[in-house]
């Protein structure tokens, strides 16, 4: 994270005796105002004989000189006019108390952050107008925040790449997530990935009557206690030897902890073994679950056979040095492949990834046919051990490069239609190794992804320190919701937003006279204790093009889908026993 700086001015103060002078000023001019008002009221109301003039000043005087007379009418009029200054003060009061309660200990920062014009790129008129350009129908962007004035509903447009870091229990999933999903056109199609189910239920009931088309909830670890209706086969994204090292890289990122000791050479054969294997499988229109079968028999040589009989002579030499290896060594690779594939021994699990039976008709899973529009999938798995992680990145991957294809084809080499990727808890569930790597080139396709983090080391367990720096630099929309206390990031992400200059006026009277002395000083806009304790309700959006800025967070509680997600969630909410 480079750090920035950026500076704006904060200006400088006014001397007490001026403050003093105006104040007498305007005091003086609302009582000469109060006067005239009240006499000619008072004529106008009354009939009076007097005629008041029409100068102000003139009519105070002649009053002063006993040449008009103050009336009871005046005196009624001034006290009604007293009254009605006394209610609207009051109802001012009121509605300042009412916003300053609204208001955080942070909104003073908003001031010296962007404002007005330089956020144009990212209003709803400039987000419009990159979706006119695009051929994007329905909806300006994809929602970030409002303004911190309140008076400015900001988006990033239908080609920006998003990062969000937001701590646990801070609102990302109902201030970012949620909107997100809910503001996809009708004829995108929309990619979801949870360890929970509340962005599901909220959503799905929604995005099938936007879409017309029935959601598909992939669950394979009972997360939103969805039923098995449809199956996916992993193995039809197995095209050739180098997607099989794609998978392989999934299932051995998604079963691997962070801070396990890993072996350089079982490791690296493992995987290659994992892939020989998934290609063979691939190749003889195997169910997957005959991979694990074959890597808990060392010595069974049929995968060879497969690679050899459709041309992968060199990879059907590997298999087979491993499967006359040593014994030991043998052992040890076939049992680190057998580690990386241990989800496909969950009886839960085989269901949503291979046919029953012979009679199994179920609907089958096409991420090609999902990549032209209109649909919407979510993807849930839990943590730990047991975890259907691997088959989540590899049903993400495998979504989202059917998109990159058809975007290829596509005119102007990208889609007609968005493909709108929301990976919340992205380092848990959906361990994509390569992502990094292929961010920036996704939004140049019509690929608006959504890399939702709890925090900068959850990045740096996936994808490394020069891995996160990468995905980060890719995002054109970076959001921070707080929640967060790892230093090293608050303090970069400080020096991002940049500091102020505040001027300070201070005033000295000795026996020579009077002296104005002015100073600069140099001020944080945002240090680290106002981002680590950043309240609820608050997010710094740093956008490629527009100054750092401060928004207040928008729940989908507050949007056009309000009465619609409720029901959503109340026809989906767990019933309990």
């Amino acid at each position: 994270m480079p750090a920035s700086d950026r500076r704006t001015s904060q200006p400088s103060a006014i001397g007490a005796e001026t403050i003093a002078l105006i104040v007498l000023l305007a005091l003086a001019l609302v009582l000469v105002g109060g006067v005239w008002s009240s006499m000619h009221l008072a004529h106008a109301l009354t009939g009076s004989p007097q005629d008041p003039p029409a100068n102000p000043f003139t009519l105070v005087l002649h009053l002063a000189l006993g040449q008009l007379r103050w009336t009871g009418g005046a005196t009624a009029a001034a006290a009604a006019q007293l009254a009605l200054v006394a209610a609207a003060t009051g109802q001012g009061l009121w509605l300042r108390r009412r916003k300053k309660a609204k208001r955080t200990r942070v909104d003073t920062a908003a001031a010296y952050m962007g404002a007005g014009q330089e956020l144009q790129p990212l209003t709803e008129e400039g987000a419009s107008a990159t979706a006119r350009r695009l051929g994007v129908r329905g909806a300006p962007g994809v929602p970030i925040g409002r303004t911190v004035d309140g008076r400015r509903m900001l988006y990033g447009s239908w080609e920006d790449m998003h990062i969000d870091i937001w701590g646990p229990r801070t609102g990302k999933t109902t201030s970012r997530g949620i909107p997100a999903i809910l503001a996809a056109p009708a004829a995108s199609s929309v990619l979801v990935t949870s360890n929970k189910r509340d962005a599901t239920d909220a959503t799905r009931d929604v995005r099938r009557e936007i879409t017309g088309n029935e959601p598909w909830v992939f669950d394979p670890q009972r997360v939103a206690t969805e039923e098995p209706t449809w199956w996916w086969d992993p193995l039809t994204y197995v095209t050739d030897e180098v997607k099989a090292d794609q998978m392989a890289a999934l299932f051995a990122a998604g079963t691997r902890d962070a801070s396990a000791q890993t072996d350089a050479y079982f490791d690296g054969e493992g995987r290659n073994l994992v892939a020989w294997l998934l290609l063979a499988a691939a190749l003889d229109k195997r169910p997957i679950t005959d991979v694990y079968t074959w890597s808990a028999r060392p010595t069974d040589e049929t995968a060879v056979g497969i690679l050899s009989e459709h041309g992968y002579k060199l990879q059907a030499d590997g298999l087979a040095g491993v499967v006359n290896a040593p014994d030991k060594q043998r052992a040890g690779v076939f049992g680190t492949a057998r580690q990386m594939l241990a989800c496909l021994t969950s009886t839960t699990i085989a269901p949503w990834i291979s046919r029953t039976g012979p009679d199994d008709d179920r609907p089958h899973f096409d991420p090609h046919a999902f990549a032209e529009g209109g649909h919407t999938l979510y993807s849930l798995s839990k943590e730990g051990a047991g975890s259907a992680g691997p088959l989540v990145a590899a049903l993400t991957v495998a979504v989202v490069e059917a998109a990159e294809e058809l975007g290829a084809r596509s005119p102007g080499g990208r889609l007609a239609n968005p493909l709108l990727g929301v990976l919340d808890e992205i380092a848990n569930v959906c361990r994509w190794t390569e992502l990094p790597s292929q961010y920036s080139h996704f939004g140049s396709r019509g690929i608006v992804l959504m890399a939702i983090l709890q925090s900068w080391s959850q990045g740096v367990e996936v994808w490394g320190e020069a891995g996160m720096n990468k995905l980060w630099s890719a995002a054109n929309v970076k959001v921070y919701g707080g929640g967060v206390s790892e230093v090293s990031f608050l303090q970069e992400l400080s020096q991002l937003i940049g500091d102020h200059d505040r001027r300070s006026v201070s005033a000295n009277v000795s026996s020579d006279g009077r002296s104005t002395t002015r100073s600069l000083s140099d001020m944080t806009t945002m240090d680290v204790a106002d981002l680590g304790a950043m309240p609820r309700g608050r997010a710094v959006v740093l956008a490629s093009g527009v100054p750092p800025t401060l928004v207040q967070t928008v729940p989908w509680m507050a949007g056009e889908h309000a009465e619609a997600v409720k029901k959503s969630i109340a026809a989906h909410e767990p019933q309990g026993a």
